[in-house]
């Protein structure tokens, strides 16, 4: 295999390319944290120099997408291969209109096109890639392809018919099956109509699934209920012919801690808030009128929008106000990534009990625990048992109550829902995790909402500042430009 990587790669991911670079169609099985983006990338490019495609296109979901654009592609694309990459947008501004008529012309250099899952469920998305894919010899690969589980969805159809179009295709995600095999259907129809042999959903189904029909309540309709699974051993014979899996236990090279973040985006009402919010504390600046004490307070009030929530003082009370907000949606997509039990840090209580009520409905009561400064004596202890020795998959916390002196060594997932300003905290809470007794790599998810307080919270504490000594006085201004 001759090529110059820019990026030295780890074992398993030298083997994820020797073993499927020159394929069609493959599925990349790997853990959140494994590389499975630089494998990609490398692709792209190997298939690239043998002249196999021209163009690539990435889709990834809302919170994902942006970070090939900014991040994964300028990190591990080799220096030799001559490059552009094009974001779509449904909202076009001139210069991007021009910039996607670009992207439809051949080129002397590699086009790589990134578009958000989302962009399927619309005519101009759908429209846009079908012209992109019938000009170019082209990949066409889907990130975190159990965004195209549900065969039903309007996106999933339009991806799986436009796949025939593309040169090569290839599926990555960290976890295939979410909630059943039957994930895995749609996903790898993607890649070809044939590859689990089977002729439709409803085959498959009946293949792997033990099925009963039942008749609904006052007999209106009968359908097929999934009582449990079958030849599941069959199925991953099946799924070993294309595909490679890799799960964190398994990679002895990879750093002991890996950071990953996560983009949430603003609703209109998070954005209002924020703008007004901003307004004011610009006007105090300029009036004379902010104290160290009341920079901080500003910075909290901003970070609880970005969270999802404002506090008011409403007579002795405080009262707390919910905005609509992204952020509990994007925390379930990267749970849908991850495999084993998993730490959520969240810095409120109102969103730690939220995170919970979600994570109960969706997992059942006994799948979470929660532990906070409201959490008595008793629940606390009950908390931590279950979560290392039961079989609690979650443990919601504040980072400032049970990110000291707790063991969990059973645990490699972490989520920071939301970040303090304290370094020291944010370092304790991640050592919760890596220390001694931990046998894998640690992957600390950060979500994010960019070009507001949380980006710059997060990217002090990663380089290791403590963020509450750089808000005094002017330096505030700067945290609001």
């Amino acid at each position: 295999m001759k090529y110059k990587f820019k990026t030295k790669p780890y074992k398993h991911q030298e083997t994820a390319l020797e073993k499927s670079w020159k394929r069609r169609e493959y599925a990349l099985f790997m853990e959140m944290g494994t590389g499975k983006s630089k494998v990609l990338i490398d692709t792209i490019a190997m298939q690239y120099d043998n002249g196999l495609i021209n163009s690539a296109v990435i889709v990834a979901p809302k919170g994902v997408y942006r970070n090939w654009e900014t991040k994964e592609i300028p990190t591990h694309m080799p220096d030799h291969v001559e490059h552009k990459i094009y974001v779509w947008s449904p909202n076009h501004t001139k210069k991007k209109v021009e910039e996607l008529k670009e992207a439809l012309q051949e080129q002397d250099f590699l086009r790589v096109l990134v578009i958000n899952v989302e962009a399927f469920s619309t005519k101009k998305g759908v429209e846009y890639i079908r012209r992109f894919l019938n000009v170019s010899k082209s990949m066409f690969a889907v990130d975190e392809s159990t965004t195209i589980k549900n065969a039903t969805a309007q996106r999933t159809k339009n991806i799986i018919k436009l796949a025939p179009l593309a040169k090569v295709r290839r599926i990555l995600t960290g976890s295939p099956v979410t909630k059943s095999p039957l994930d895995l259907y749609s996903q790898c129809q993607f890649l070809s109509d044939w590859l689990l042999e089977q002729d439709s959903y409803y085959a498959f189904q009946n293949r792997y699934a033990v099925v009963q029909e039942r008749t609904a309540a006052g007999g209106s309709h009968k359908y097929r209920h999934v009582m449990g699974y079958q030849r599941l051993e069959e199925l991953t014979g099946i799924l070993q012919k294309f595909s490679y899996r890799v799960l964190k236990k398994d990679c002895l090279d990879l750093p002991d801690k890996i950071y990953m973040k996560r983009n949430v985006q603003l609703t209109k009402e998070q954005e209002k808030a924020y703008k007004e919010m901003k307004e004011y504390a610009m006007t105090e600046i300029e009036n004379g009128m902010v104290t160290a004490t009341n920079a901080v307070g500003i910075l909290l009030r901003l970070h609880q929008i970005v969270c999802g929530h404002l506090t008011k003082q409403e007579g002795d009370k405080k009262k707390i106000f919910p905005l609509p907000n992204n952020r509990i949606d994007e925390m379930l997509n990267v749970i849908d990534e991850m495999d084993g039990k998993i730490i959520i840090w969240a810095v409120y209580v109102h969103d730690i009990e939220t995170i919970t009520k979600t994570l109960s409905q969706k997992f059942g009561a006994d799948a979470v625990r929660s532990f906070y400064g409201g959490t008595d004596d008793k629940d606390r202890q009950e908390a931590i048992e279950s979560f290392t020795h039961g079989d609690a998959r979650f443990f919601v916390s504040n980072p400032r109550t049970g990110g000291y002196g707790l063991t969990f060594a059973n645990c490699n997932n972490i989520i920071y829902y939301s970040n303090t300003y304290d370094l020291e905290v944010r370092l304790q809470s991640e050592d919760r995790t890596h220390r001694i007794g931990q046998k894998n790599s640690c992957t600390y998810v950060d979500l994010t909402c960019e070009k507001t307080v949380d980006e710059k919270i997060i990217k002090n504490l990663r380089g290791k500042i403590n963020v509450s000594n750089k808000i005094l006085g002017e330096e505030l201004k700067n945290w609001l430009l």
